[in-house]
This record gives structure tokens, C-alpha cells and sequence, in this order.
């Protein structure tokens, strides 16, 4: 029967991990379907092996986990966020199939991981930080003016630039900048005109 609400409260969770959380926050149905196999999945084949010995358990969570790494190179670039809902799928689904002294006690992780995702992926969280890779159509060799072109060209404060190809004879330079927008940029209209000088 504690097998039985195990399952129960991961299915439960890891529906409200997709649907509440990272659907309506990201809209890719793809890997709606990748979170509720992994899942699905990892539940399915540790709850077979959780009549075997505890240590069976504790190797197949670490090989399940290296898989996953070896995926992540192997497959489309993701972004970090999206690794996050990965682990936290595999989490749920090895917290529902390993027994502990209580089932409650598997619960208690499980909304601890959803709990924790639902804060850590808010949009409302550091939402003046940004990244991005920005092509320029200028070739800049001077990092203090670099920096102060695309604080310019951002309307934001500049924290982390990295040249990442510096072209002199098409005079163009891609940057990996990261940066904070300023509260004026923040409110701007979505339909103001972008900044010229640079594409995204």
C-alpha cells in the first residue's frame, strides 16, 4: 500500500512539476513529453529493482543521473533551466520508487523539488538580469569602449562581456554579454522600436 501512495504522490507531482510549472512558464511541448517519460520511466524501472538490495537502488539513481549528463551532450543544446526540469523529473521519479521509513517522508522531497522550482524559475526573480550573444556590426578592440557601446546600445548596466570573435575584415565582433536593464528599459513599451547596431 506505501508503494501504492508512492506512486500516487510522484504522478501527482511531477503533473504539477510540467503542467504548472514549466509549460506555462515555457511553452515547449517537446520536452513536456521528455520530463513525463523520464519520470515515468525512472519510477517504473527503480520500483522493479526496489525489492533488490538498497544498494542496487543507490547505483541505478547514480548510473540514471550519468545517462542524463551523457543525453545533455550528446542531444540539442539546452538551456540550464531546462536541465533543472530534467533533474528534477528523474528526482521525483526515484523518491517514488525508493522505500523509506515513511511515505510521508518522500512526499516532504517531493514538493521540497517542486517547491524549490517554483521559486528558482519565477520570472519575477533577478528579472533585470539578462544574457545574451550579441552579433556587432563594428569591429571593437577596446573593451572599456565595448562595454560602454553596449551599455548604449542595452540601456542597461554591463556586468560580464566576452569577445567571442573579433572578424576585422567584415568589421564585425560577437560578444556573450551579461547584463542588468535599467527600470526605464524594464517598462518600455514591448512595441518600442530595438536598438540599431547590433543583431541578436
Amino acid at each position: 500500500m506505501s508503494q501504492l501512495v508512492l506512486f500516487t504522490m510522484d504522478i501527482c507531482a511531477v503533473v504539477l512539476l510540467v503542467f504548472g510549472l514549466y509549460f506555462p512558464r515555457h511553452r515547449r511541448r517537446d520536452l513536456v513529453v521528455a520530463y513525463l517519460g523520464v519520470n515515468v520511466g525512472v519510477l517504473a524501472v527503480a520500483g522493479a529493482l526496489s525489492t533488490s538490495d538498497t544498494g542496487a537502488g543507490i547505483g541505478l539513481g547514480m548510473a540514471l543521473f550519468g545517462v542524463l549528463s551523457i543525453i545533455r551532450l550528446r542531444s540539442t543544446e539546452l538551456d540550464q533551466h531546462e536541465v533543472a526540469y530534467y533533474f528534477s523529473a528523474l528526482a521525483l521519479g526515484l523518491l517514488g520508487a525508493l522505500s523509506t521509513s515513511s511515505p510521508w517522508l518522500n512526499g516532504g522531497l517531493m514538493a521540497l523539488i517542486v517547491v524549490v522550482m517554483f521559486l528558482g524559475d519565477n520570472r519575477r526573480l533577478f528579472r533585470r538580469y539578462r544574457h545574451q550573444i550579441l552579433v556587432l556590426d563594428t569591429a571593437m578592440t577596446d573593451h572599456v569602449a565595448l562595454v560602454a557601446h553596449l551599455e548604449r546600445l542595452l540601456d542597461a548596466r554591463v556586468h560580464s562581456v566576452t569577445v567571442q570573435r573579433l572578424d576585422l575584415v567584415n568589421e564585425t565582433t560577437t560578444v556573450d554579454v551579461r547584463y542588468a536593464v535599467t527600470e526605464r528599459a524594464l517598462t518600455a513599451a514591448p512595441g518600442a522600436p530595438a536598438h540599431s547596431g547590433a543583431r541578436r
